[in-house]
């Protein structure tokens, strides 16, 4: 995932943790982050399918956290935005007359599952509600 995805949807999830009972608007949220508010409405949708926030239409619309903070691992949050291996792309088309080229996209498979599963293995033992205690 080498974009900022990650990065957005857990700055997001500790507003949300930070203000429990609250409706926070996209432009609010995207104002903390300086981001346009309609990324933020579309992680904000990602993170609401997911099951960690929920969102109301309306002038006293907005979104809030969906979850206790307690009950929300790091590792939900990275399963909710990751689109993405950790590592980042594979080689799109390797020379399958090379002996490197041949073997090489599904080699690097293996090598970013367990990336990937490392990372997600640590974040899980990571909850929302100590990251957000940071601020």
């Amino acid at each position: 995932m080498n974009n900022t995805r990650f990065a957005t949807a857990i700055h997001l999830m500790t507003l949300l943790a930070k203000h429990p009972d609250e409706w926070l608007s996209s432009e609010w949220l995207a104002g903390s982050i300086s981001i346009h508010p309609v990324v933020v409405r579309r992680e904000v949708g990602i993170l609401k399918t997911s099951g960690l926030i929920e969102c109301r239409k309306g002038k006293e619309g907005g979104c809030r956290i969906g979850k206790r903070p307690a009950d929300i691992s790091l590792a939900d949050i990275f399963d909710a935005v990751n689109d993405a291996e950790v590592l980042g792309k594979k080689n799109q088309n390797p020379n399958p007359r090379c002996e490197v080229g041949r073997k090489i996209n599904g080699e690097l498979a293996k090598l970013y599952q367990e990336t990937n599963d490392l990372v997600r293995n640590f974040l899980k033992s990571k909850r929302l509600e100590d990251f957000s205690k940071e601020f």
